[in-house]
């Protein structure tokens, strides 16, 4: 539920333009990782979730990019999805990896629909009215050009919790991040998604 004014549509909102594969680096921005295989002609991508819940609607919104999923439990009893081994995932992988570690491509823009897929997987309200992204813990290097991209995309974060989130916050950051995922999926309660409380937001 909205409150305070209308948010202008942006070119850059998650419902701007037709999915792609490419919007899995949303994937990526948070605990996913992507890996390559045999020759380098194939590719894996998975993401261990927040919350097993999650599932359903972060399988949709891969499906809707022509990928699929499946969901598997981790060593530590998480929920995680997955996909087979493909070609179509090699570039990502290309432009997400260096050597064996993940890294985030030169010039990296953050728009809607990356933004929405790193929310499905990895996002969650905090309690003073800001929005928290979560990032890779075994991926530290991936920091600072995520809080660059998303300063680029108009929502500047603060990192918090010793570096396992960005946090969004204030009134137009917090309304820009819901302008560009748009309303929550159907599959995700809308506790879960960023919110703008116009009288709340600090």
């Amino acid at each position: 539920m909205f409150y305070g004014t209308a948010v202008q549509p942006s070119l850059f909102s998650a419902d701007a333009r037709p999915p792609q594969v490419g919007d899995l680096a949303g994937l990526l921005c948070g605990p996913g990782q992507i890996i390559r295989f045999g020759a380098g002609d194939q590719a894996r991508l998975s993401v261990v979730l927040a919350d097993g819940p999650r599932a359903p609607a972060v399988a949709a919104a891969c499906a809707a990019t022509g990928i699929t999923v499946e969901a598997v439990h981790s060593e530590s009893g998480a929920t995680a999805l997955r996909t087979a081994f493909r070609c179509d995932l090699v570039d990502l992988a290309r432009a997400w990896t260096h050597g064996a570690a993940k890294t985030v491509p030169a010039g990296f823009q953050l728009d809607g629909p990356l933004l929405r897929l790193w929310a499905l997987s990895a996002g969650r309200p905090d309690n003073r009215g800001g929005y928290l992204l979560g990032l890779d813990a075994h991926a530290p290097q991936t920091h600072d050009p995520l809080i660059a991209a998303a300063t680029r995309a108009g929502i500047p974060p603060a990192r918090v919790g010793r570096g396992t989130a960005l946090r969004i916050s204030g009134t137009r950051r917090v309304q820009r991040l819901v302008e560009l995922v748009g309303p929550a999926p159907r599959q995700l309660g809308s506790q879960d998604w960023p919110r703008y409380w116009g009288r709340n937001a600090s």
